[in-house]
């Protein structure tokens, strides 16, 4: 046989034999995977966000079908896609209260005083560290990003003042600013609710004044407004349980004026956002 046949047969045979292998190993190796998987994943907004608490949408999927999580995790997820995935499940579909993120700080640069002027890394975290960003508060909003940059949907800006502002209607609440604020100034709530409670400064009323001038006093004003129904005091600072909606009075009845009205509250301008897919 020349060499020319003989290695002809040898190729051949070696692909024949890798063939047979890949087929055995096809056939007896092969992983099931619960074709519900693919279907809840193409359900869910796809914004893999993290904020269901899984690694991204394919994976909160698997944890439906083999873990037996919860089906209303995921926040931004559509009513009519939240009860096609319950079907699926055969289970009954609980829609969660959609929630939105409030930057609960409303001390820009000209009601917030400044004691330096920061000349640094464009950082929140880098500007708390290395004092506090020139601000005197040190509960204030430092303006410089963090959380518009991990927003998956551009729905965070800031105004020419340095001050971080949530629009509501493009807010999914996936949390994942919640986490990336070093100051821990943003808080998730009921987007049904509009009168808003914006200061966490829990320092004495007369450190406060001298630090801002829409900062919480802790004149308690606000919770005998409302007999303590919504409102309550933690130390200094008032704050805002969302038991209740609040009503529209207490932007009066604050000498502070630190209550605001969200539809109020207005977002620089911004491009659209990339579609979920």
């Amino acid at each position: 046989m020349s060499p020319f046949l003989s290695a002809v047969f040898v190729i051949g045979g070696a692909g024949a034999a890798c063939a047979a292998l890949l087929a055995v190993a096809a056939r007896f190796l092969h992983v099931f995977e619960d074709p519900r998987v693919e279907a809840i994943t193409n359900l869910l907004p796809g914004a893999n966000c993290g904020g269901c608490g899984y690694a991204g949408c394919a994976d909160y999927a698997r944890a439906i079908v083999e873990k037996g999580a919860p089906v209303n995790l995921c926040r931004p997820c559509a009513a009519a896609a939240l009860a096609e995935i319950a079907r699926l499940m055969g289970v009954e579909a609980k829609p969660v209260e959609k929630m939105v993120a409030i930057v609960r700080c409303n001390g820009d640069a000209v009601r917030s005083r400044r004691a330096a002027l920061y000349h640094g890394l464009a950082d929140c975290v880098a500007a708390d560290f290395t004092g506090g960003g020139g601000k005197v508060c040190r509960e204030g909003c430092l303006g410089y990003g963090n959380c518009a940059r991990v927003c998956p949907v551009g729905a965070i800006t800031f105004q020419e003042s340095l001050l971080a502002v949530v629009n509501p209607e493009r807010c999914i609440g996936c949390g994942l600013c919640v986490k990336a604020c070093p100051r821990h100034l943003i808080r998730l709530v009921p987007a049904g609710h509009e009168i808003h409670l914006l200061c966490s400064n829990r320092e004495r009323g007369l450190v406060t004044r001298k630090a801002c001038n829409v900062g919480c006093i802790a004149c308690q004003k606000c919770v005998k407004h409302v007999n303590g129904q919504g409102i309550h005091m933690e130390g200094h600072l008032a704050v805002v349980d969302y038991t209740t909606p609040l009503p529209e009075s207490l932007l009066e009845i604050c000498p502070q004026h630190c209550f605001v009205k969200r539809s109020l509250l207005k977002p620089a301008p911004q491009p659209e956002p990339t579609p979920l897919s």
